[in-house]
């Protein structure tokens, strides 16, 4: 039976209302994708009468969608900061909260300012890609243990035609030689308690493990991060990281311990202290 754009969408929103709470955003995402089209088009083509190979496609992937394989996976990209990015199961989505580090890179220093930048767990190159774009003057380096992340985010970055970042295979500080410092590093390290249920629920039980759950405290990378930065830094260079948001404190304590100075940390939108940094005295 032919189906219009609209009468799909509608009936789509409606079978997985019961699966997501973002139903209409996903329904809407899959539809654009596949008919290559804007949102503002489901809105002047509601009448357009689908082909049958267009509504088979449509609705596989809805029903893909209600297994709770991530939106994200199913139509290959996120919108993160100003940048449209490419994403596959070899990298974390890209989430909101860690707009924060851009945000702070981005005050710390002025726009032309000479800045050394190091985005340590790169994944897609979210963070990187959006400091490189906005600060083309800045140099930066990003890292991940993973050859297929990193080949996403070869792929992002050539996307935004950007000269101003190397991507290098490293785990952590591994493979960065010693003798490089830079004013600024960054992380959205994995964070997650390994026991934790939330792992197997959800879009991030289709996400890779090891980009998220940090031991049984989920600290674990975060405070082998903090003890080995300060041999890559400036004086006066800080260390930014992403964390969890009931990890605050034990953050916070972390860096205390390890004699950084100006110690600071910043909210999310939803009140919740998401990232943490500190400075080298």
């Amino acid at each position: 039976m032919n189906k219009t754009l609209g009468e799909l969408q509608k009936q789509a929103i409606t079978e997985l209302s019961a699966y997501s709470d973002s139903a209409r955003l996903d329904v809407d995402l899959i539809i654009c994708h596949v008919l290559s089209i804007s949102r503002t088009a489901l809105i002047t083509q509601d009448r357009m009468v689908l082909e049958p190979e267009q509504l088979n496609q449509i609705q596989q992937l809805i029903e893909k969608r209600k297994q709770s394989y991530p939106v994200a996976y199913i139509i290959g990209s996120r919108h993160f900061w100003d940048l449209e990015l490419k994403v596959t199961e070899d990298t974390l989505i890209p989430r909101p909260e860690t707009e924060l580090l851009v945000e702070m890179a981005l005050s710390l220093f002025a726009e032309d300012q000479t800045t050394r930048v190091l985005d340590l767990g790169t994944g897609s190159g979210a963070v990187a890609i959006a400091i490189a774009k906005a600060r083309p003057e800045w140099s930066i380096i990003a890292c991940d243990n993973s050859p297929a992340a990193l080949s996403v985010a070869k792929q992002n970055a050539e996307t935004y035609q950007l000269e101003n970042i190397k991507l290098i295979n490293s785990d952590w500080f591994d493979d960065i030689p010693d003798q490089q410092k830079f004013d600024l590093l960054l992380s959205n390290p994995p964070y997650i308690e390994s026991d934790d249920p939330h792992l197997k629920q959800g879009d991030v039980q289709h996400e890779p493990q090891a980009a998220l759950s940090s031991g049984r405290d989920g600290l674990d990378d975060i405070r082998k991060l903090i003890a080995n930065a300060k041999c890559f830094l400036h004086a006066h260079g800080w260390l930014w990281l992403e964390h969890g948001f009931d990890q605050a404190q034990n953050v916070k304590d972390i860096f205390t311990e390890h004699n950084y100075t100006n110690i600071k940390q910043h909210l999310d939108l939803f009140g919740h202290t998401r990232i943490s940094g500190g400075q080298l005295g």
